[in-house]
């Protein structure tokens, strides 16, 4: 979108090249410095500005080669069997918007990856297959499509599909990016398979209670104790808060997944959520800062981003840039649809940089563009 604002006023830098200053950046740069109003235009922006672009990951066209990768290659020569899904404007970080990585991982009957562990956060929304799990810190936790699994900031963790069990494919999401940015990744291989600390699934078990928390039990770590999120009871969840709520004009009804000790994020860096949109809903146009990686669980419909419709249905994956303006519509007038979505708004809450605002022209709804 164009801009509307004008750099050509007091306060901003309006300096014009001479003969003169163009000796003197050059004297300058041989030291390893510059002029700020060179550049303080672009490094301090009317509004804020991303380097991504809305994408829009079509999973019937990725599908057949995510299979075809556990044809190629073992999980042991690949250490992750993954297809990742780059923005276009990203590439030289491997993001799929912003900071935040994303890809699609698949698992055959029988395999598992060796346990690792790293600085960046990780988490999975599973997409098929039956019989996967993933082990956590001792924590071996079974799971089935729809639901959300969280391995946190340098935690082992491993994954496999059991023997008897159907090929799984999951999408993985990673604050890889934003941790290598931040120059402080690192990466270990474990020594062998982890050893089970607990009964299988006891975090789901212990802590998925809505509204309760166990008396005996103290957890002291920054991100959440319950490792899966059930598909089983979040769409009921979503379906009793739509009798009973309007729900928000700009997301339908939004639920966040939270760590049930604290109530906030479930993790340090990456938020998720599922938001549901009622049959026949459009909700209005709205920006704001924060990059968002959406999956279709459910349903089929479309959302505008930046004047640009993109068309979506179950299991594709679409990007929302920062400050990019949205609306999301459901083309069901039956049905409901229900979409997946993490974020990078820990880091962007924490420290201070949220902002918000609704797209007040056409009645709230953006024009398509051809």
């Amino acid at each position: 979108m164009e801009s509307k604002f004008n750099d050509d006023v007091i306060g901003r830098a309006r300096v014009k090249d001479t003969p003169e200053l163009e000796a003197y950046y050059k004297e300058l740069e041989t030291l390893g410095a510059g002029a700020l109003w060179t550049v303080a235009n672009d490094i301090e922006p009317w509004e804020p500005r991303t380097s991504s672009v809305p994408m829009l990951w079509k999973y019937e066209n990725l599908r057949e080669l995510v299979l075809k990768s556990s044809e190629l290659v073992t999980p042991e020569q690949a250490g992750r069997r993954v297809v990742y899904l780059v923005n276009d404007k990203r590439k030289d970080v491997s993001a799929a918007v912003g900071w935040l990585y994303t890809g699609i991982q698949v698992t055959r009957p029988g395999e598992s990856t060796s346990a690792h562990r790293h600085k960046a956060s990780a988490l999975r929304f599973i997409m098929e297959g039956q019989g996967g799990y993933t082990v956590v810190d001792g924590n071996k936790i079974t799971f089935e499509v729809n639901d959300f699994v969280i391995t946190p900031n340098s935690t082992w963790h491993e994954h496999g599909v059991a023997a008897d069990g159907k090929t799984c494919i999951w999408q993985d999401g990673l604050d890889i990016p934003l941790v290598n940015a931040l120059e402080a990744n690192d990466y270990a291989v474990y020594d062998g398979k982890q050893e089970l600390k607990y009964p299988v699934n006891f975090s789901p078990l212990t802590y998925g209670g809505s509204g309760l928390l166990p008396a005996d039990k103290i957890w002291d770590k920054p991100y959440s104790p319950l490792f899966k999120y059930s598909w089983k009871n979040v769409y009921p969840s979503l379906l009793e808060a739509a009798q009973v709520n309007d729900g928000s004009p700009y997301d339908g009804i939004l639920m966040h997944y939270s760590n049930p000790v604290t109530g906030g994020h479930v993790m340090q860096t990456m938020g998720a959520s599922m938001q549901l949109l009622r049959a026949g809903e459009h909700t209005k146009a709205h920006q704001h800062t924060g990059s968002f990686v959406y999956q279709c669980a459910k349903g089929k419909g479309y959302s505008v981003i930046n004047g640009k419709r993109y068309d979506w249905k179950e299991r594709d994956i679409f990007c929302v840039p920062s400050w990019a303006v949205h609306e999301h519509v459901n083309l069901s007038e039956t049905e409901d649809a229900c979409l997946f979505s993490f974020n990078d708004l820990p880091v962007i809450e924490s420290l201070g940089l949220y902002q918000e605002r609704a797209y007040e022209e056409n009645g709230g709804f953006q024009i398509i563009q051809s």
